[in-house]
């Protein structure tokens, strides 16, 4: 799903991660995130792994049909700079449309039910053209995952995010939502899924990023400044709630609230590998997760509140919000991100998780009259910052683990198995 970033978005993470080992010393299995797994399925490849060193292994792609392959990403120069572009400008109308649609009285709930329904209706053709029949190998335990999925991955954070947009900005929030490989990040370390390694180049860029990112974050949250207001808003009067009360008035529980909502995405990427190997087929996981989802959500809105009014849509901004969110932020930006994912890597889309703040910030400002201070200047770009040296590093990451198959593959004197990163000390 997408959202602001719904599930099964291919956001930001990285195509593998060093293993640890286990208290019995025994090495864990590598953990691959979303987008590349779904990489994986979609190029026909199956992983292995073979100990290197002390606390590592090296992934190698196998080919599912017997035949050995190497991976390369290519693709036209333009065309998937061109998907992630548009990625981001449907990424900031739907915070922007959101948070209109929010602090002119939407409840979120219902907000969240609708438009997971139909983001499920709008994959459900392409699960039945490109994935026919697999809905057959559906089992309990796959549904159970899914259900988990679905509440950790969209239903619990997006209510945060919400509720949080309603108490803070569009530019703050979407802000917060930056950091989100950040926070998968520490959880990937605390979990054992990846180690530091400071002495490396790439490690240290990645921590220095993370430090970095936190920074700014900090600054955000704790530092206003100066005002800057550069114009008049084009939409007037539409930022207030029912009841009268502005959003931004509980600035420290939006921030929790924002926060929150990171911290579940991070644990969401762990269940996404989960759920793939239990359930591999990306289409229709999407359709489960939505409808999932959907019916969280409308569950929770319906023992929250039961008014009519509260679940009513007019043809008004919650309207567009609705089936906005559902066709470019969820199905198109979910195609969107995968062709992109699919050509030049999953570090790729990532590079260009910036450009939404800006978009956002500028907007918010223009649109809808958020003004601009001298500390989320100062802390967005502290956070730009961050993030690319992040990303600087799990390329290097990437591509240091690259070179390190491609090297152990030329040291096989006589390959008798379809791996390509056997290691000879430990044997195929």
């Amino acid at each position: 799903m997408a959202a602001s970033k719904l599930t099964p978005t291919l956001p930001v993470s990285s195509l593998a991660l060093a293993t640890s080992r286990s208290p019995s010393g025994q090495p864990r299995s590598p953990t691959l995130h979303p987008e590349a797994a779904s990489a994986r399925a979609d190029m026909g490849l199956s992983w292995t792994s073979k100990g290197v060193g002390r606390g590592t292994t090296v992934l190698c792609a196998t080919a599912v049909h017997g035949q050995d392959t190497n991976i390369q990403v290519q693709g036209s120069k333009w065309k998937p700079t061109v998907c992630v572009v548009l990625v981001e400008l449907f990424n900031t109308g739907t915070i922007l449309l959101g948070k209109v649609a929010v602090d002119s009285g939407m409840f979120v709930f219902s907000l969240l039910c609708y438009r997971s329904i139909l983001g499920a209706i709008f994959i459900l053709p392409f699960a039945l053209l490109l994935e026919s029949g697999k809905w057959k190998e559906l089992d309990k335990k796959a549904l159970g995952w899914l259900f988990i999925n679905a509440f950790v991955g969209y239903s619990l954070p997006m209510a945060m995010y919400y509720y949080g947009l309603h108490d803070t900005t569009a530019s703050y929030g979407v802000i917060f939502s930056g950091l989100t490989p950040l926070f998968t990040f520490v959880l990937s370390i605390l979990l054992g899924m990846e180690t530091l390694r400071l002495k490396s180049k790439e490690g240290s860029a990645k921590v220095v990023g993370a430090l970095v990112c936190f920074g700014g974050a900090l600054l955000i949250s704790l530092y206003n400044g100066k005002e800057l207001h550069l114009w008049s808003p084009v939409i007037r009067g539409i930022t207030k709630s029912s009841n009268g009360v502005a959003g931004g008035c509980h600035h420290l529980r939006g921030t929790l609230l924002l926060l929150g909502d990171c911290i579940c995405y991070a644990f969401w990427y762990p269940i996404q590998v989960k759920v793939l190997k239990v359930y591999p087929w990306k289409h229709w996981s999407s359709v489960l997760t939505c409808a999932l989802g959907g019916l969280q959500t409308c569950a929770i809105g319906i023992f929250l509140r039961r008014d009519k009014l509260a679940w009513q849509v007019g043809w008004n901004i919650q309207l567009l919000t609705i089936v906005y969110s559902a066709a470019l932020g969820t199905a198109a930006k979910y195609w969107l991100n995968l062709y992109a994912v699919e050509k030049r890597g999953p570090v790729f889309p990532p590079m260009f998780s910036t450009l939404s703040i800006v978009f956002t910030m500028v907007l918010g400002a223009l649109l809808l009259g958020e003004s601009l201070t001298v500390g989320s200047l100062l802390g967005s770009a502290l956070v730009f910052s961050g993030l690319y040296m992040y990303l600087y590093g799990k390329a290097k990451e990437i591509h240091v683990n690259t070179i390190s198959c491609s090297s152990n593959e030329k040291l096989q004197a006589q390959p008798t198995h379809n791996s390509k990163c056997e290691d000879r000390r430990f044997g195929p």
